[in-house]
């Protein structure tokens, strides 16, 4: 039997391999581990139906972002999002709804 570095029914598969330094806790290699952890953080922002945005900035605007967040105490995400939304003049139920779901995470 062949074995799959994704396959997590055969770690007694892995024990005999020696490995210098530290213990890994998880058998997949970091490339793996990113990818599938990447995976479910998209399909939890589907289920609560958000949408990615991803956008270049100038370092001046992402300091001025950062420091604005920090200030606030909310996450640049959200300080981007609430600047958007003020931006569109969106509703206050719409408003709400998005500072309720903040709080949830």
């Amino acid at each position: 039997m062949a074995i799959e570095k994704t396959d997590r029914t055969t770690l007694d598969m892995f024990a005999t391999e020696k490995r210098r330094g530290r213990p890994r806790t998880n058998p997949l290699p970091r490339e793996e581990q990113l990818r599938i952890n990447k995976r479910n953080q998209i399909q939890r922002d589907r289920s609560r139906g958000l949408k990615r945005i991803e956008l270049k900035v100038s370092e001046a605007l992402y300091n001025a972002l950062n420091d604005q967040a920090l200030d606030s105490n909310i996450s640049r995400s959200q300080l981007i999002e609430s600047i958007l939304l003020a931006q569109f003049n969106l509703d206050s139920d719409h408003l709400e709804e998005v500072e309720h779901f903040h709080q949830q995470i």
